[in-house]
Formats: C-alpha cells, sequence, structure tokens
C-alpha cells in the first residue's frame, strides 16, 4: 500500500527498532507459522510468490532454515496428504510433522477417545478420527443408513433397509462443513434432541445437551472465485440458529478449535519447538511470526495468543523478580510439556497479506482500532468470542507471502540468502 519501495520500507522498519531499543537487532531464534488458503493457494491454484519465497526458505540440502508449521483450519483430509499436497505446489518437502489441521489438537481430548462418537464433515472423516484417537466412530452416512427415516429431503438417496442399530452417541464432533447441509443438520438435531438415543423422541426440555466440539469456525474462506466462499462457520451458525429455534436454548460447545482459538496456537507453537528440535537449535525459540490473509480467524488468532505469551511472561518476570520461582511456578505449559523448564516464545506478531480474504481492493485496515470500518464492525467470528477490534490489527500488513517472509527475516537480523 505504501509508495516507498519494499526494501526500503524494510530498513526503516529496522531502523526503528533500532531508534526504539538503541541498539541493533541482531539475529534470535524465531518460527513461522503459515496459513494455507489464500496465503499459499487460492484452491488448487499455487499462489506463485508461495514457491518463489519456499525456495529461499530452504538450503542446498533441502533443509529448512527456521522452523516451519502450516496452520490451516482445513480439515477435510489426513495430514500425510496436507503434506503431500503442499510438497508439490511449493516444490519443497514438507512432512506431516508440520501439519497442523483445524482438527489436530483433538489429540489432547482423550477424555472422548473411548466414547462412541458422531463425526460430520467430508473426507474420510472415520480414518481422521481414528487418526486422533477415537476408537468407535459413527459417520453421518453410517447413521442416516442406520435410520433411514430420518434423511427425507432427497427421495432418491433414501435407503432402502434398516442396517443396524447403534449404542448411545456421544458427542458429537463437527470436523467441517459437509457437502448435503440438509442431512447433517436434520440428523445431528435428532441426535441432540433425543440426547443420543435416536430411538427416543425430542426432548427440548433436555438441557444441557450432549457434548458438541467443533473445528473451524471460518464463516468465509477464499478459493479460486473472485469472492470468498462459505466455510464450517456458516454450518456452525445455521446449527446453533435451527437448535435455538427448536429449543430456545443456545448450542453449547464443549470446545471451539482451530484459529482464532488460542488452544489451536498453544498446539502449533509446541509443533515449532519440535521442529526447532530437528534442526538441532539450542536456543528457544523467541518470536512466533503468523501469516495469513483473514483478519477474522489468522490475525485476531495470532494477536489473541500474542497476548496470551504476553500475560505469562509479565507474570513469570513478576515471579523471578519476587524471587519465588520454582517447579511449581509455571505458568501455563504447553501441550505436552510441563514443568519449570517449559519456555514459551515472548511474543506472536500478525502479518496480514493480500491475496486472499482481505485483498488491495478493500478499504485500508485503520490504524486506530475505534475507527473501525464497515467490514469490521460486522462481526465474522465465532458467537462465542468477543469482539475485540483492537486484535483484527495486524502487526504488518504485506503484498504477499514472499513479502511476507522478507520482512521477518530482515526485522530478525536473518539472510535469506
Amino acid at each position: 500500500k505504501s509508495s516507498v519501495p519494499k526494501m526500503q520500507r524494510l530498513k526503516l522498519l529496522n531502523a526503528g527498532w533500532k531508534l526504539q531499543t538503541g541498539y541493533e537487532r541482531g539475529p534470535s531464534p524465531f518460527g513461522l507459522l503459515f496459513d494455507i488458503d489464500g496465503v499459499l493457494v487460492r484452491g488448487r491454484t499455487p499462489i506463485p510468490e508461495a514457491k518463489q519465497c519456499f525456495r529461499k526458505l530452504v538450503d542446498h540440502n533441502g533443509k529448512y532454515k527456521v522452523p516451519v508449521v502450516f496452520v490451516t483450519n482445513a480439515g477435510n483430509c489426513m495430514r500425510q496428504t496436507k503434506a503431500e499436497h503442499l510438497s508439490h505446489i511449493l516444490e519443497t518437502e514438507v512432512s506431516p510433522d508440520q501439519v497442523m489441521l483445524s482438527h489436530s489438537p483433538l489429540r489432547m481430548f482423550t477424555q472422548f477417545h473411548k466414547m462412541c462418537v458422531l463425526v460430520s464433515g467430508q473426507g474420510p472423516v472415520k480414518e481422521v478420527a481414528h487418526n486422533l484417537g477415537f476408537e468407535d466412530v459413527i459417520t453421518i452416512d453410517m447413521l442416516r443408513e442406520a435410520y433411514p427415516l430420518l434423511d427425507v429431503v432427497d427421495h432418491n438417496r433414501r435407503p432402502k433397509d434398516t442396517v443396524c442399530l447403534f449404542p448411545y452417541l456421544l458427542p458429537v464432533i463437527l470436523f467441517g462443513e459437509p457437502v448435503r447441509w440438509e442431512t447433517n443438520l436434520q440428523l445431528i438435531a435428532d441426535v441432540l434432541l433425543t440426547n443420543g438415543d435416536l430411538d427416543n423422541n425430542w426432548n427440548t426440555v433436555q438441557y444441557p445437551h450432549i457434548p458438541v466440539l467443533a473445528c473451524n469456525m471460518d464463516l468465509l474462506w477464499m478459493a479460486e472465485a473472485k469472492n470468498p466462499r462459505f466455510g464450517h462457520g456458516m454450518f456452525l451458525v445455521c446449527l446453533e440458529n435451527l437448535y435455538k429455534k427448536i429449543t430456545g436454548y443456545d448450542l453449547k460447545y464443549e470446545a471451539l478449535i482451530g484459529k482464532p482459538s488460542a488452544v489451536t496456537y498453544n498446539y502449533a507453537e509446541l509443533l515449532i519447538r519440535q521442529q526447532a528440535q530437528k534442526l538441532r537449535w539450542t536456543t528457544p525459540v523467541k518470536r512466533l511470526y503468523a501469516i495469513g490473509d483473514n483478519p477474522m480467524a489468522d490475525i485476531y488468532g495470532a494477536n489473541l495468543y500474542n497476548r496470551y505469551l504476553q500475560t505469562s511472561h509479565n507474570a513469570k518476570v513478576q515471579i523471578q523478580a519476587k524471587g519465588r520461582m520454582d517447579s511449581s511456578t509455571e505458568f501455563v505449559s504447553s501441550p505436552g510439556h510441563g514443568g519449570a523448564d517449559d519456555i514459551h516464545p515472548e511474543g506472536c506478531s500478525s502479518i496480514l497479506v493480500c491475496t486472499g480474504v482481505y485483498s488491495k481492493d478493500q478499504e485500508e485496515l485503520p490504524a486506530d482500532p475505534s475507527e473501525t470500518v464497515t467490514e469490521q464492525r460486522i462481526f465474522h467470528g465465532h458467537r462465542d468470542f468477543r469482539f475485540d477490534p483492537s486484535l483484527t490489527q495486524p502487526s504488518f500488513v504485506v503484498n504477499d507471502v514472499k513479502e511476507a517472509v522478507e520482512l521477518v527475516f530482515q526485522q530478525e537480523g536473518w539472510s535469506l540468502e
């Protein structure tokens, strides 16, 4: 957006750091979190700058120069499949350990893994659920075949015979938007209103309902079309309003996972640390940079996590200053880690690119969070997230992912050559 040439802007940013701190910014360890849709690809079409960018992120042996994790709200495939797809479009090897899908943090929800669960979405949802640790998995298609009278909108696909009956269903896991919304909305409502036993009558008084875990809250996402497409967040809006219309109660979630949820960034931080270990780094990662195209998912989530990191860091500093730091005073640990040796990054910076949901054709993001534009007054985030306009303000706005990476390396005193 600025008329100042790109490299000159980067030099000015570095000069600003020196002016504020009084010293040159030396190299420091950092990690990169990449969104995929709207940042690296548009549907099945790669964004040209992404391939150029990743050529510089690896050395001549194909080894990454810094820890890299891909954080996407997509959830209709396995991590291995997504890694292979990224490797192909970026012409750079991407391992499944570098890929975080919207449902990846469900590995931590072990209290549900032995229960009989109903899963909704598209793609290999049963395989995905098993891979995450769920042992007894029922899909929407399995349910409609077992209860052929429930799905009646499309007469041509009504099952002819009852296949089997399922045990008590608990809970419901929503991976992503389905192909046939009316079928999933109907059967999920049936399960919620019968408290997991489809042989019962609806009971609109039974409240709270059985647990619901939802992944991916994106209202909109960017594919090849000029304008954004409806995402899983739109499906959730439909489900929430249908449930309230029938019962008069709000649909309650046991967990909301995916960007902008803090649990997603906490899990992403764990993966960054694992990548740093593979690079044999001995110094902890000091800063995360989250690159995305959606102000209400990527930017909001990164800024929310930055706020958490700042709170954690400040609390730790205060405890150290009072001389009371010991193994029991760790603020909050990342998933799978714990103890006094857990060291979080100092912060997470958000970088907004203009190749996806947010584009150069839109109005400029306001410098003052109180001066919100129409797009921001219309809250596109999930119902259960409080709208804080300041969290939609990116640390940086750049044209594309290549410029974003160049900016980060310049900021941190690293060379991309």
